[in-house]
Parts: C-alpha cells; sequence; structure tokens
C-alpha cells in the first residue's frame, strides 16, 4: 500500500471513531437527557431520577469516558498505521 493511500486509510479510520463516539454522546446528552427524559424518570438511581441523573451529570460523565476510550483508540491505530509517536 502506497504512504498516501496509507494515510488515507488512517483518515478514513479516525472518521468512522469519532463519528461513532459523537453519536454516542449525541444519544447520551441529547437524547436521554432532554427527549427521554419522562420516560427515564420512572428508573431510581440513589434515590434521583435517571432523567434527571442523565440530564446533570450523565452527558458530562460519558464524556469524559468517551476521550479515554477515543485515546485509546488513536493509539491503536496509530500503531497499526505506524504514525506513533515514542
Amino acid at each position: 500500500m502506497a504512504r498516501k493511500e496509507q494515510l488515507q486509510a488512517y483518515w478514513k479510520e479516525n472518521l468512522r471513531y469519532i463519528i461513532i463516539l459523537l453519536s454516542v454522546w449525541f444519544g447520551v446528552s441529547y437524547l436521554a437527557g432532554i427527549l427521554l427524559v419522562d420516560q427515564l424518570d420512572a428508573v431510581r438511581i440513589g434515590g434521583f431520577p435517571l432523567g434527571f441523573w442523565f440530564a446533570n451529570q450523565g452527558s458530562e460523565v460519558i464524556f469524559c469516558l468517551l476521550i479515554v476510550v477515543y485515546v485509546q483508540l488513536m493509539n491503536k491505530l496509530d500503531r497499526k498505521y505506524d504514525v506513533h509517536e515514542d
């Protein structure tokens, strides 16, 4: 595989990771925190309604976890395409 094709494949995989992770974040922050809040309020965690938790804490917690996942995925991808830092 030529270097240019290799870098295009690298970028394509990177964009796929970004789209998937941002879709998860959208689902948690917008869908669960705003649109589905009434249905989620039927479930309680620690005495608080689940919809309330998603609206106030869930999106931030998930966002931080997604950052960790993205870093791990990118480190693996960098090694796969030999563009990693030493």
